[in-house]
C-alpha cells in the first residue's frame, strides 16, 4: 500500500485494491509513514470522503501532531472543530500531542491553554505530557506554576495508582532543570537523591544539568563532585558536559581549570567543537592573553571553525586594551563586510571606551557604508565622544540619526543631557531635555535631576525652580535625590526660606529625610547660625543608621564654637576620634573653639595632636595654630608653626599674615618696617617670604 501511494499520485488509484479490506490499524499506519504533512491531509481527506472508512480519534491524533509539527496552526483548529462536529472525543494522546506540537512550535501559552481544557474534561496528563507541560511552563519562566502542577499531577496519579508516583527519567531531568532555573538548590538535591532512592540511573543529561545548575551558583566543590561521580556510574562525559565545565570554570575566574577540561576533552577523543572554542577564547579575550588567544584562533582555523560576534568583539577589545591598535584594526577589518548592527556597536564602544577616537570614527563610517546604522551604534558613538568631550560631535551624531530614518531612544537623549550637564552646558542640555519631552520618552526624573543639578552648581537657582515646576506639571515625580540637590543649592547661598519649603514638599510627597539632605540643611543652618535647627537634623541624622555623618559633625563642631558650647563641640569631637573619622578641620576647629574661651593648654594639646597625627597640612590648620599661639603669648612656638608652613610649601593667605603681623608688633617691629613688609607682599616680591620670615626670626 505504501509503494502505491510512493508511485501513484492519485490516492484513490493507489488504494483502490484494498478500499473495501483496509481496516482502522492500516490506516494508522499508512498516515504515520508519510514524510510530508501535505500527503497526509490527501490521504485522511480520502478516507473521510469513501464509505466505509471511517475516522477515528487515533487518525485525527496522528494528522494533528503532521499540520502540528508543520505550524500550520489553522489547520490545526480546523481539525479540532471537525472532531467535534464528527462527534469524535478527544483523548489524553490528543491533548498531548497538541500539547507537544504547540510547545516545539514557540506556542508554550497556547500549550497551557490545551492543558486547562484537557483537565477540564477530566483527563490526566500522562508523564510524557507532564515533562512537556513542565517543560513549557519553564519556558515560560512560570516556576511556581510549573511545581505546582507537578505537584496536583503526583497526587492525582499517586490516587489513581494506589501510592507513591514513580517517575521515568527524562522526568527527573525536567524537575531538575525547572528547580535549578527557579534557584531552588535544596530542591534540585533534593530530587536527585529521589531518583537515586527510586532506583533511577542518571544519565549524562542528568549530570549536565547538575553541574550546570550548580556552577551557575558558584558551587564549584559540589560540581567536581559531580564530576567524579559521573565515573562511579560509568556515566561518561560527552561535548556538552566539557564545554558547560569549560564555561563555569571561566566564569569564575578559574581559566587553568577551564583550560584543564579543554585539554582532558581532548584526551577522552572528544573533538572540541565550535563552542568549546569559543568559550576558551573569549575567557582568554576578557584577560588579555593574546599569545593563547592567538594560538587558539590558529587551531580554530585550521578546523574550520568560525568566530562568532560576540567573541570577535571581545578579540577587538583584547588587542585595544593591548595597545595592539593596528592588530585591533585589521581584526575589525577582516569580519566588519558580515557584521551585524549589534557588533559594529560592540567594536565601536572598543575603541571609544579606550579613548581611540579617531578608530571608533572609523569603524562607525564602515557601519554606515554597510547600512547597519542603528540606535546602539550610534549610543556608543555618542558615548565615544563624551569620554574624549568632543561635545558637538556627540550632538551631530544624535542630530543626525532621523536623517538615517532612526529615532533617538531614552539612552541617546539622557547620555546628551549627562554629557552636556557635566560639562557645564545646562541650556544646551535643556535643547535635548523638550526633544525627550516631545518625544514622549520621558519616564522617570533623572534627566531633569541632570539638568537641575547643573544649573544649581552654576548657581542659576530660577531655572532651578523653573525646571522643577515644570517636571512637576508634566507628571513626573520628584525623588529623594532632586530635593537634595536643589535644598542644597539654597543652602550655599543662605535662603532657609526656599529650603524649608522645598524639605516640606519633600515630607508631603512621602518622601523620609536622607544623610544627603540631612547634610545640606545642617550645611544651612551652620551658615546662618540656627543652632536649635542644626540640632534637631543632626539628631534626625543619627537616626538613619548610617552614623553622624563627617561634614555634618564638623559643622555641628563649627556652629557649637560660635556659640562658645564646649562641652556639645567636645562630644561631638570625641565622638569622631572614637570612630576614626575625625579629620584635620574638626580639630582645627576645636583649636578655634579653645582659643576662642581662652583654655590655650586645651587647644595646645590639639595642636599636639594634630601634629602627630599629620593632620597639620592645610593653610586654616596652620592658621587656627598660629592665632592660638598668638593669643595665648606663646610666640615662640606660633613662629615654629609658621616655619613648618613654609617647609610644607602650604600658601599664605590674609589670616596667616594678619598673625604674623601681631607676632612683629608684639616683638617690637615698628610700624614703618611693617609697612615695608606689607609693601612687599602687595608688590608680590620675590623675596617677600624671606623677608617675612627674617623680620619674624629678629622679632622673637
Amino acid at each position: 500500500m505504501l509503494e502505491a501511494l510512493e508511485h501513484c499520485k492519485d490516492v484513490g488509484e493507489a488504494l483502490w485494491p484494498w478500499k473495501d479490506t483496509l481496516n482502522n490499524r492500516e490506516r494508522t499506519v499508512i498516515l504515520k509513514e508519510q514524510r510530508d504533512w501535505r500527503r497526509a491531509v490527501e490521504i485522511f481527506d480520502w478516507f473521510r470522503r469513501e464509505r466505509g472508512h471511517d475516522v477515528n480519534v487515533i487518525h485525527y491524533n496522528v494528522v494533528l501532531c503532521a499540520v502540528g509539527r508543520a505550524r500550520r496552526w489553522d489547520l490545526v483548529l480546523m481539525l479540532w472543530n471537525e472532531m467535534h462536529f464528527c462527534g469524535v472525543v478527544p483523548n489524553n494522546s490528543t491533548y498531548g500531542t497538541l500539547i507537544d506540537v504547540c510547545c516545539k512550535g514557540g506556542r508554550e501559552g497556547v500549550a497551557l491553554i490545551w492543558l486547562g481544557d484537557m483537565c477540564k474534561r477530566g483527563l490526566i496528563p500522562d508523564e510524557v505530557t507532564l515533562s512537556i507541560v513542565l517543560q513549557a511552563h519553564k519556558k515560560a519562566g512560570e516556576f511556581e506554576e510549573a511545581e505546582c502542577f507537578f505537584k496536583r499531577w503526583s497526587s492525582e496519579h499517586g490516587r489513581r495508582m494506589g501510592g507513591h508516583p514513580c517517575y521515568n527519567l527524562y522526568t527527573y531531568n525536567t524537575l531538575i532543570d525547572t528547580y535549578g532555573k527557579s534557584g531552588q538548590l535544596e530542591k534540585v538535591s533534593g530530587t536527585f537523591d529521589q531518583m537515586l532512592r527510586e532506583g533511577v540511573a542518571p544519565n549524562v543529561v542528568t549530570f549536565n544539568t547538575m553541574i550546570h545548575v550548580l556552577g551557575k551558583h558558584h558551587k564549584m566543590e559540589e560540581v567536581a563532585s559531580f564530576v567524579s561521580m559521573m565515573e562511579e556510574f560509568q556515566c561518561f562525559p560527552d561535548c556538552r558536559t566539557y564545554n558547560i565545565l569549560i564555561s563555569l570554570y571561566r566564569e569564575n575566574n578559574d581559566i587553568i581549570a577551564a583550560e584543564h577540561y579543554f585539554r582532558k576533552m581532548k584526551t577522552e577523543n572528544l573533538a572540541p567543537d565550535a563552542v568549546s572554542y569559543r568559550t576558551l577564547l573569549y575567557g582568554y579575550s576578557i584577560r588579555g592573553m593574546v599569545t593563547k588567544a592567538e594560538a587558539l584562533l590558529k587551531e580554530m582555523d585550521e578546523r574550520g571553525f568560525l568566530i562568532d560576534e560576540y567573541t570577535q568583539s571581545a578579540l577587538t577589545r583584547m588587542y585595544v586594551n593591548a595597545g595592539l591598535l593596528e592588530k585591533a584594526w585589521c581584526w575589525f577589518d577582516k569580519f566588519h563586510y558580515r557584521m551585524n548592527s549589534e557588533c559594529f556597536s560592540a567594536n565601536i564602544d572598543a575603541f571609544g571606551e579606550a579613548r581611540y577616537i579617531l578608530l571608533a570614527e572609523k569603524a562607525f563610517i564602515c557601519c554606515l557604508k554597510r547600512k547597519m546604522l542603528s540606535v546602539s551604534v550610534c549610543n556608543v558613538m555618542i558615548k565615544a565622544y563624551g569620554l574624549v568631550e568632543k561635545l558637538d560631535e556627540a550632538c551631530g551624531i544624535a542630530d543626525g540619526m532621523e536623517m538615517h530614518g532612526i529615532l533617538p531612544d531614552y539612552l541617546t537623549y539622557s547620555s546628551l543631557i549627562q554629557l552636556l550637564s557635566t560639562a557645564k552646558l545646562p541650556k544646551k542640555a535643556v535643547y535635548y531635555l523638550k526633544k525627550m519631552q516631545t518625544a514622549k520618552l520621558l519616564s522617570d526624573c533623572i534627566p531633569y535631576t541632570l539638568v537641575i543639578s547643573s544649573f544649581a552648581k552654576n548657581g542659576d537657582l530660577s531655572m532651578v525652580e523653573c525646571l522643577f515646576t515644570e517636571m512637576i506639571a508634566s507628571g513626573i515625580r520628584a525623588d529623594a535625590f532632586v530635593y537634595a540637590i536643589i535644598i542644597d543649592a539654597y543652602a550655599e547661598v543662605g535662603n532657609v526660606r526656599k529650603a524649608a519649603a522645598y524639605f516640606g514638599l519633600m515630607k508631603k510627597d512621602g518622601l523620609r529625610e536622607n544623610p544627603t539632605i540631612c547634610n545640606s540643611l545642617i550645611k544651612l543652618y551652620t551658615k546662618v547660625g540656627y543652632l536649635a535647627e542644626a540640632r534637631e537634623t543632626y539628631k534626625v541624622l543619627k537616626t538613619l543608621n548610617t552614623g553622624a555623618n563627617l561634614y555634618a559633625s564638623n559643622c555641628m563642631i563649627d556652629l557649637y564654637s560660635d556659640y562658645c558650647m564646649v562641652k556639645e563641640a567636645r562630644e561631638v569631637f570625641e565622638n569622631l576620634k572614637v570612630g576614626g573619622s575625625a579629620n584635620e578641620f574638626s580639630h582645627a576647629m576645636m583649636v578655634c573653639l579653645y582659643k576662642k574661651v581662652g583654655r590655650f593648654d586645651e587647644a595646645h594639646r590639639i595642636c599636639k595632636e594634630m601634629q602627630c597625627s599629620g593632620l597639620l597640612t592645610q593653610a586654616l590648620s596652620y592658621n587656627s595654630a598660629i592665632q592660638m599661639y598668638v593669643s595665648g603669648g606663646r610666640i615662640g612656638e606660633a613662629f615654629i608653626i609658621f616655619k613648618k608652613m613654609l617647609a610644607s610649601k602650604t600658601p599664605l593667605n590674609d589670616a596667616t599674615f594678619k598673625a604674623l603681623k601681631v607676632i612683629l608688633m608684639k616683638g617690637g617691629t615698628t610700624k614703618a618696617e611693617i609697612k615695608k613688609l606689607e609693601l612687599l607682599r602687595r608688590n608680590n616680591s620675590h623675596d617677600c617670604l624671606y623677608q617675612w620670615y627674617l623680620a619674624l626670626s629678629s622679632a622673637v
